[in-house]
C-alpha cells in the first residue's frame, strides 16, 4: 500500500516527503483554503514538482460541464494533476468525459461499493472510500475497503483504491490488510507511524549500554 498525505501545506509535504516514503499528495478546497498568500493552482503545481507523483485538485463545480472545464484547466496544470471529482450523477458524466481524454479523475466522497463500482466503471483512475466518516456513524469503514478490493478483483478492475478519511495509525494498517492500494493520511498520523514506546525504550537501553561500557 502505497502513502499519500492529505495537505496542502508544503512544509508538512516537504518534511514526509524527505522520508522517502510519499508516492503522492491528495487536497480538497478546505485544506487549501488554509494556506494563506498563494493561488489554488499555483500550490498544485509546486506540490506536483516536489512530490513527482499524483496530485490529487479537486473540481468546486456541481454541474458536470463545470467539471469538466475545470478539470481540464487543473489537468493543463502539470502532468502529475489527477482531477479530484465528487461521486454524483454529474460527476460520474464528467469522469467518463474526462478519462476519455486521457485525464486522470479521483473519485471522493464514497461511501459504498456500488458508488465504487460505478465509479470505476465511468472511468475512474480512483476511487475514495471514506473511513473515518463511516466510522463515526457507527458502520465499518473497513469493511468497505474489503469488500471494494474484492470487487475489484473479481471483475479486473484497474481503479485503484484510495484509503481517505483516516484517524489513526490503526485504520492505516487496517487499510493495508483491507487491499487499499493507497492510504491518504493526515500529516499528524502520518507523523505517528515511526512511533512505538518499544522503540524508544530499545534506543535508550542502547544508549545507556553504551555510555555505560
Amino acid at each position: 500500500m502505497k502513502y499519500f498525505i492529505d495537505t496542502a501545506n508544503m512544509e508538512e509535504i516537504t518534511e514526509i516527503n524527505e522520508w522517502g516514503v510519499l508516492a503522492g499528495v491528495t487536497t480538497n478546497p478546505s485544506l487549501v483554503a488554509k494556506e494563506k498568500n498563494i493561488s489554488f493552482h499555483d500550490r498544485l503545481v509546486e506540490i506536483c514538482e516536489l512530490v513527482g507523483g499524483p496530485v490529487s485538485g479537486e473540481v468546486i463545480s456541481l454541474e458536470a460541464d463545470g467539471m469538466i472545464e475545470e478539470g481540464r484547466e487543473l489537468a493543463k496544470l502539470h502532468e502529475h494533476i489527477v482531477v479530484k471529482i465528487p461521486m454524483t450523477a454529474e460527476g460520474m458524466k464528467a469522469v467518463s468525459v474526462l478519462s476519455k481524454e486521457g485525464i486522470k479523475t479521483n473519485v471522493t466522497l464514497v461511501f459504498n461499493t456500488v458508488q465504487a463500482l460505478t465509479a470505476a466503471r465511468a472511468g475512474a483512475t480512483y476511487v475514495s472510500p471514506f473511513i473515518g466518516r463511516l466510522d463515526d456513524i457507527g458502520l465499518e469503514g473497513m469493511q468497505l475497503i474489503s469488500d471494494i478490493a474484492d470487487i475489484f478483483l473479481i471483475h479486473d478492475i484497474d481503479t485503484e483504491i484510495i484509503a481517505a478519511s483516516i484517524r489513526n495509525e490503526g485504520h492505516v494498517h487496517g487499510a493495508a490488510l483491507a487491499g487499499a492500494d493507497i492510504a491518504t493520511i493526515p500529516y499528524a498520523v502520518i507523523k505517528k507511524l515511526t512511533n512505538h514506546p518499544l522503540t524508544d525504550k530499545g534506543i535508550e537501553q542502547f544508549l545507556a549500554d553504551w555510555n555505560n561500557k
